[in-house]
């Protein structure tokens, strides 16, 4: 594409209380300017102009790494003032007109308004709002041709009336925004440079200015306070599900479940409600997911259930497994197929091989874990040495006595039993008993204290 993007992200926020820059705060877990930046990335523009103001040093620090030409609007003095500081570094043949405070633009519409755009030179992103109150209304002539854009508080009772309304949002031939932006005042009830005026400007020298309208209301919708922020992220997920419904997936209620990144289901994938998935999580078919598990960055195999209150984490769980409940699946754990992991258990770093089981209240870092192994009650790697990480490695067929600790770098070989209670600090033999206990005593003098 031959575009320069603007994104106007210059403002303090005052609504949102709080000393942080508005576009820095966040969406699902990402700056509201970085969701904004990553779906103009994706049109693959010549350049990227953000346009900032307040506390315009923590913008550019957390954005460093990235290919964007910041400018700075030092006086908030409107949208037109905030382009025209960009106006320098415009080259391409189009301009198109983003806000950092619109985190769910859909890049879709962009293209299609691209498109639009370039046959009209100047075209809109438009919505038709059952309530526009609070929104600049779209005012069209007798031959429903746009005419020019009214902010609320510059209209009248009739205009007041209008639903469609303007989301901010265009794509504008370059050297025509630079001509019309020249001409823009600050004639109106809020003394700024509206860069609406454009509109009536074009219209005004013949030329014509068209639309497209947003799919969907919450692509176009900014947010301008913690109330508007919790909605939106509502409504996004509320969408997010719905469309999950429409693949087949059992969603136990649309209203309680958070997909803070991508979801992918395959058939017969069942989710029960307070579940939180980060990331890119994948579950395969049959998976049944229930109440309040928190995934992200995991695959989930077929037929495998998550039983309620799990943490996994950066995480693959094989096919016809059982988690939980009150499991803990740190990142780099790899569990194979029809592996038992239950309440309370830790896991980090482990890979665990089929038909195992660690069932109850263990940890278990930093090890290879063999084929049918049972892992006691109360099980513990000791897997730092208050300074290095060291590995456990189990072998097949080893079961693991309740209340032991394994202390690393150890192996326990194929199909060991080890005795309940045993400290291991030594190799096993394979085949073979192994525990380690003090001989038990009674004190036959010992009295039980009593209260003085």
């Amino acid at each position: 594409m031959d575009l320069d993007i603007v994104i106007l992200a210059a403002g303090k926020g005052t609504r949102m209380k709080s000393n942080l820059p508005k576009v820095m705060h966040q969406f699902l877990k990402k700056p509201f300017l970085q969701m904004v930046l990553e779906t103009a990335k994706e049109l693959k523009p010549n350049r990227i102009i953000p346009v900032i103001g307040y506390k315009s040093e923590i913008i550019r620090e957390h954005f460093k790494e990235l290919d964007l030409e910041f400018v700075e609007q030092k006086e908030q003095l409107g949208t037109g003032h905030a382009v025209q500081q960009a106006i320098s570094k415009i080259n391409s043949k189009l301009t198109m007109i983003l806000y950092g405070d619109v985190p769910c633009i859909n890049k879709d519409d962009l293209i299609n308004l691209y498109k639009k755009s370039e046959k009209t030179q100047l075209a809109l992103i438009t919505f038709k709002k059952s309530n526009p109150k609070g929104f600049g209304r779209i005012v069209r002539d007798n031959n429903q041709k746009i005419a020019k854009i009214v902010e609320e508080k510059d209209s009248n009772d009739a205009e007041k009336e209008i639903n469609e309304i303007n989301t901010g949002i265009m794509c504008v031939e370059t050297a025509l925004l630079k001509n019309l932006l020249s001409s823009v005042t600050n004639d109106n009830a809020q003394k700024e440079y509206y860069l609406t005026d454009i509109i009536k400007l074009a219209v005004d020298a013949k030329i014509n200015v068209d639309n497209i309208e947003a799919k969907n209301e919450y692509t176009i919708q900014g947010v301008n306070s913690i109330e508007e922020l919790v909605q939106l992220e509502r409504d996004v997920m509320i969408e997010k599900a719905k469309k999950l419904l429409e693949e087949g997936v059992k969603i136990s209620d649309c209203s309680r479940i958070d997909i803070r990144g991508e979801l992918v289901c395959e058939e017969n994938v069942s989710i029960d409600i307070g579940c939180i998935f980060e990331g890119k999580v994948t579950l395969k078919k049959g998976s049944v997911i229930g109440p309040y598990n928190i995934i992200k960055d995991t695959n989930i195999g077929s037929g495998t259930e998550l039983l309620a209150f799990n943490h996994v984490d950066n995480s693959i769980i094989g096919n016809d497994c059982r988690v939980g409940p009150y499991s803990r699946i740190r990142p780099q754990t790899q569990l194979n197929n029809k592996i038992n992991i239950g309440n309370f258990v830790e896991l980090k770093n482990v890979k665990v091989g089929e038909e195992t089981k660690v069932n109850h209240l263990s940890y278990v870092g930093d090890s290879i874990i063999g084929k049918n192994v049972n892992v006691g009650a109360g099980t513990i790697t000791c897997n730092y040495d208050g300074v290095n990480k060291h590995q456990t490695i189990i072998e097949d067929g080893v079961f693991i006595g309740s209340d032991s600790q394994l202390i690393a770098p150890v192996t326990i070989k194929k199909g060991s039993t080890i005795g309940a209670g045993s400290t291991i600090t030594q190799d096993t033999i394979e085949g073979k008993l192994t525990l380690s206990r003090v001989n038990q005593i009674t004190v036959d003098s010992w009295e039980r204290p009593k209260k003085k």
